[in-house]
């Protein structure tokens, strides 16, 4: 954005234009008890000055962390050639295009990231994206509440616990009996589960992985759901997903998940991709929007919106969500970034990081004081049992630019001492000898168990 300042007289005809008198009679609405009782002493700076102190705080930041955090978020290397489409004034400038007419180049790269999300999770339909996993989630919830027309929500204790929340808030105002069933080993326990779905069951909601990156035993939960109307929902991490079963394969209805793997950046936690698919039986169920392929007059092939009855600006108190926009701009980062890699280049990058996972789970729990925490098999993401709590581990490391992983007990009673951490294919061997050092000098030194 350049660098424009405004000068007395230009804010003099703001406000005429606007028609008060001056900035006082423009906030007269705000009560005064709102606003700032004193003066803000800010020196004026020139273009030059400002670009200079914005680049000496942005230097502050600590952009050379090595990055073993997960939890939905990770750390991937993202091709030049997707910032170099994406970033094209068409699609940087664009917000979401209400007119096919003017916005066809939008429309057909959400088309398109549309057709790769079918084709990665094995659904029929997919809408336009949604703002991150954790909305698209609790949308799937809402979706089978309302087509099932019961009020029972059963969900995994191992589902990402951020999902979780956003659901158990889109829920707050409805009556819906929202059951969780508890983790065992690091898994759902699926004894549990099958003893809470009944013919009050909406939906039933697991992670493949889960959040500590194990693989759940899923091949007949679909069946055991299916069984008394219910639909099964299942999140899934759309670069694990390049080398696992696709969740119609298990027999999944609805499809969510988080896509910031998809070759958008960490930037500290935003904005973020949640993708939505399902059984084309449900299209008209679906949240958001739809870009669809369609000929003109003339018979030729065009793009346009379609199936948006379910809209808040269209029906408003009848729409079946008030999701009324999406993340254009990250929905055609992810589709340029799939399209790039094609189906043997994601592949590839799964392959990668899990190999280094393996690798690094490998040297870690040969560490005295360290071993994994649960042992069922895992992709990418697994959890460590620390000698200390975690966060301290994490804050420890954190003063040597190692962010070594996420602490579970932030979210999960009696797992203080478990530490989730995630490989991806940009950790170098270098790094993951830097981390099994650090881990190392805490274990020796016995600093984190005297905390």
């Amino acid at each position: 954005m350049p660098y424009i300042p405004n000068t007395d007289d230009d804010r003099r005809q703001m406000f005429e234009k606007i028609g008060v008198k001056n900035f006082d009679e423009l906030i007269e609405n705000i009560p005064r008890k709102l606003r700032l009782q004193r003066e803000l002493h800010i020196s004026a700076l020139s273009e030059m000055e400002l670009l200079d102190e914005i680049q000496n705080l942005a230097g502050k930041n600590r952009n050379n962390q090595v990055c073993f955090a997960g939890g939905g978020v990770y750390d991937h290397f993202i091709p030049a050639a997707v910032n170099a489409v994406v970033n094209r004034p068409e699609f940087v400038t664009a917000y979401t295009p209400y007119q096919a007419e003017v916005a066809q180049g939008t429309l057909q790269v959400i088309y398109e990231y549309q057709t790769h999300i079918c084709r990665l999770t094995g659904m029929e339909a997919a809408n336009a994206s949604m703002y991150d996993g954790a909305t698209a989630a609790a949308e799937a919830v809402v979706l089978a509440l309302g087509v099932t027309k019961k009020n029972k929500v059963i969900l995994s204790e191992t589902v990402n616990p951020l999902f979780r929340e956003v659901i158990k808030t889109y829920l707050s105002g409805r009556k819906v009996d929202l059951v969780t069933i508890p983790l065992k080993n690091g898994l759902t326990d699926m004894s549990r589960l099958e003893e809470a779905i009944d013919e009050n069951t909406a939906g039933v909601l697991v992670s493949q992985p889960n959040f500590f990156g194990l693989l759940e035993e899923l091949d007949t939960v679909a069946e055991k759901v299916h069984a008394t109307g219910a639909l099964f929902i299942m999140a899934i991490d759309p670069i694990a997903q390049a080398v696992l079963k696709t969740p119609a394969d298990y027999g999944a209805d609805i499809v969510v998940g988080e896509g910031q793997p998809l070759g958008m950046p960490l930037s500290f936690g935003g904005p973020l991709l949640g993708f939505f698919a399902a059984r084309k039986k449900f299209i008209r169920n679906m949240p958001g929007r739809i870009s669809a392929r369609t000929t003109d007059a003339d018979g030729r092939p065009g793009f346009v919106l379609t199936l948006q009855t379910r809209e808040q600006h269209i029906r408003r108190d009848k729409a079946t969500s008030n999701i009324c926009t999406n993340q254009a701009l990250c929905a055609a980062t992810a589709a340029v970034y799939m399209s790039l890699l094609g189906k043997t280049g994601l592949k590839k990058v799964a392959l990668l990081s899990m190999e280094k996972a393996q690798m690094a789970a490998e040297k870690i729990k040969a560490l005295e004081g360290f071993e994994l925490y649960f042992k069922a098999p895992f992709v990418r993401e697994f959890a460590v049992r620390t000698p200390g709590p975690a966060k301290d581990v994490i804050e420890i490391l954190l003063k040597k630019n190692i962010l070594a992983g996420i602490n579970a007990g932030r979210w999960f009673t009696g797992l203080d001492d478990c530490l989730i951490m995630a490989l991806t294919e940009k950790r170098t061997g270098s790094e993951i000898d830097l981390l099994v050092k650090g881990l190392k000098g805490l274990a020796a030194s016995n600093v984190v168990s005297r905390m």
